[in-house]
This record gives structure tokens, sequence and C-alpha cells, in this order.
């Protein structure tokens, strides 16, 4: 096994922050198009096309637009027309510098009368955050986030969580609950996390809705057919990276991506739902703990 150096410890930092540093003014520029009327799909294409303009070597997964009682998961399908209304509107984006990612969400209320609601995520975001050092235990955020949610008149999305980052794998251990747990592991320093608190006026639990638009591969195995051979070659590029049905125009790319969700080497994730249909919100930013706090790479 090759020694890992205090060099090579600092190069992987530093990519997380510039990976952090391109997002924030993705983010930034992406805020300002997400307004009613405006086309989702090129607000999408913004975020991934604008990511790689700035230096990034591309997503980390596809651009999030999800809307209303969509919690998460929602990306345009190729060609589509969807424009935004008076919506609310959760930005998720996702950005890998050599695998190194950085993972942040804001929530864009085109209402006018959801602010309340896109607070309550922010509030517990940052109240969470200001607890996160060496030695925190999960099950202290989880618990900080849900008395700052529900100290406001709302609820936490309980089946949501936030999680640790690692290099082309945008969702890894330690999860973070957004909800009081029994136990949980403690944070160490040098842990990349990403801290995702949703608030619903809803029931506070997601189901899976009708529409899945992102997939990933997550094992490697032989497939005999030809339209799933072929696509698996045009995915190796993202390695463990999420991506979206838009990104290919493979012949027969639905049934091919059957073929790889059978044989169990892509999973699906289809767009997840409040179960009782409320509006949510959602913010997150990823952190890099220390011994004493932790630096927030997305702000």
């Amino acid at each position: 096994m090759a020694k890992v150096t205090q060099d090579m410890v600092e190069e992987m930092f530093e990519k997380y922050f510039e990976a952090g540093r391109i997002l924030s003014q993705v983010r930034s520029e992406a805020k300002d198009r997400i307004k009613v009327g405006a086309s989702m799909l090129e607000a999408a294409e913004f975020v991934e096309t604008r990511a790689v303009e700035l230096g990034a070597d591309g997503s980390a997964f596809p651009c999030n637009l999800s809307r209303n009682d969509e919690a998460a998961h929602a990306t345009p399908r190729a060609g589509e027309e969807t424009l935004f209304g008076e919506d609310v509107v959760k930005l998720d984006i996702g950005v890998q510098v050599d695998g190194y990612i950085a993972d942040s969400a804001i929530t864009v209320d085109l209402t006018g009368e959801y602010g309340d609601l896109v607070k309550a995520s922010e509030a517990a975001l940052y109240a969470a955050i200001d607890i996160v050092k060496k030695g925190t235990t999960t099950a202290e955020i989880g618990a900080v986030i849900e008395d700052t949610i529900t100290s406001l008149g709302f609820k936490p999305i309980g089946n949501l969580t936030g999680h640790g980052l690692d290099r082309y794998v945008p969702h890894a251990p330690p999860s973070i609950p957004n909800r009081r747990i029994g136990n949980g592991s403690v944070l160490r320093t040098g842990d990349i996390i990403a801290i995702e608190p949703f608030a619903t006026d809803g029931i506070g639990k997601v189901v899976d809705g009708n529409l899945t638009e992102i997939f990933q591969v997550v094992r490697s195995r032989p497939v005999r057919l030809p339209a799933a051979r072929k696509l698996l070659k045009e995915l190796e590029p993202y390695r463990t990276l999420p991506f979206a049905k838009r990104w290919f125009k493979t012949e027969k790319l639905d049934f091919a991506l059957l073929q790889l969700e059978k044989a169990g080497v892509v999973h699906s994730y289809p767009v997840l739902k409040e179960v009782g249909g409320g509006m949510v919100s959602q913010a997150e930013h990823t952190l890099i703990v220390t011994d004493d706090g932790c630096e927030i790479t997305t702000k």
C-alpha cells in the first residue's frame, strides 16, 4: 500500500476547497436563473456546463431542481419544456475536481409565501454547523436539526439524511440524521460531510415518486445484452458518480438501463415526494471537520 504523505493530504483538501469555490459561484449565478417563466432544462444545463467552464472536472451528480412537495432527485428530462411557475424550488448542486466533491443546496421561493419554511431549513443547517467539531456525534447533529425546525413550526423529513463524501462517492458514511436518533457516529478531524436539513409543513416523510431520471453505477458485473454493454462502456468516465438520462443519446437507452438495473449494476434514484403533499425546503453545505470546529467548503 502506498504511503499517504502530508503533501498528498494537503492536495486532497485543496481539491475539496476548489470544488467548493466553483460550486459557490455556480450556485450564486444559477439562483438568478430560477424565476417564474424560466426554463428548468436551461437552468440545469447552465449549472452543469458553468461548473466545467470555471475549472471543475464535471458534475458530482446531475443538477437537482425539485419543486414544491418534491424533496430531491428531480432533474429535467431531455428536451423538457417545463417552465418554473410559482414554485418552491430546491437547487441542489454537486461539483467534482479530480473526484473530490462539493455538495450544496438552497431553496428559492417563487411564491413569496414560504419564506418561513425556507428559513427553517437554513436555520437548522447553521445551528448544526455551530456544533460540528472533532468528537461531535451525528446524533447530536440530528437533535439540533430537529429542535430548530420544530421550534419554527415545521417538521424535519425524518427519512432523509446528510452524508459523508469520498472521492467519486457522493454518499459515503457517516449518515447525518435530520431528527433525533438513539446512537450516532463520532466525527473525526478531517472528515468530509454534507449536512442537509429538509423542513416541511407536511407529515415529515418522503416516498418514491413515479419519475426517475438519475442513476448511478454501483458495481461491476458482466452483462450479456449488447445495448447494456455499450451503455456501460459509455458510463465508465463517471465511475461511481450519478448521471442523468438526458446526458446520453444511446439507442435503446431505457431498455439498457433496465437491464443494468436488473443485473444490479446501476441503482436508480426516483424523485422523492413528501408523503402528505407538504411543501419542502432544503439547505446544505459541505464541511471539513477540524479539532475545534469545521470549515465550510461551499460558503
